[in-house]
């Protein structure tokens, strides 16, 4: 018996996308290159499909975003149990948004946009806010406060990852380390002092010693 054939395609036509295969082609695309390197052509290129079709799933590029940044929220934050007192769970609250983002920098790089935002993340901000209103702030200045918090945060992420990616790309010595190796003692006594350990020193991991004398900061000013 004959068989069936096979279902014709229309010509020229694109194959059918998943919003799924978006967002995974366009967190591929950030991750290798960065997110200035996503665009809606260069993702319809990758995922072989045109630009057009890619709007029957996102409108553009920012709602895109906000899509990558639930995505990765829903796959690496977790919830962490909180203490009772209010000091010590905004601490943990912010420590967990940092050791999530700390992974993929580029996160914070959206994120510093300051209008876009993961939903998912948002249990993360109220604790602080309402930690900070528990330790005895007004819910204006906790809000300040939690903005503090989070520049601390996404400062401290960027130029860590800033500063890896630039020794990566070149192992020559900073501007700074030539700086450093001519300073006047006369003038700069103590950064001559430490300049043998500045490097090692400001590498240091210190985020949670800053975050908590931020806090206590926040809460003397009170």
């Amino acid at each position: 018996m004959p068989q069936p054939s096979a279902p014709r395609r229309t010509p020229g036509r694109p194959p059918r996308i998943s919003r799924e295969e978006i967002i995974g082609t366009a967190r591929r695309i950030v991750e290798e290159g960065g997110v200035d390197r996503l665009t809606m052509r260069r993702l319809a290129t990758e995922v072989g499909s045109t630009p057009m079709a890619l709007y029957h799933h996102v409108r553009d590029k920012e709602e895109l975003l906000v899509l990558l940044l639930d995505d990765y929220a829903a796959r690496t934050l977790r919830r962490p149990e909180l203490p009772a007192a209010p000091r010590e769970r905004v601490v943990v609250a912010a420590t967990s948004i940092h050791e999530a983002l700390a992974a993929c920098p580029w996160i914070v790089e959206v994120l510093t946009a300051d209008d876009l935002l993961s939903t998912s993340a948002l249990w993360f901000v109220e604790q602080i806010v309402d930690g900070l209103v528990g330790c005895g702030l007004s819910l204006d200045r906790a809000v300040h406060g939690y903005r503090a918090i989070w520049y601390y945060t996404a400062g401290e992420i960027v130029v860590r990852a800033t500063a890896a990616r630039r020794r990566a790309d070149d192992d020559r010595a900073t501007y700074r380390e030539q700086v450093f190796a001519d300073l006047d003692p006369g003038e700069l006594p103590r950064l001559t002092q430490a300049a043998d350990r500045w490097a090692p020193l400001t590498a240091e991991d210190t985020y949670q010693d800053g975050l908590w004398a931020l806090v206590d900061g926040l809460l003397v000013s009170r």
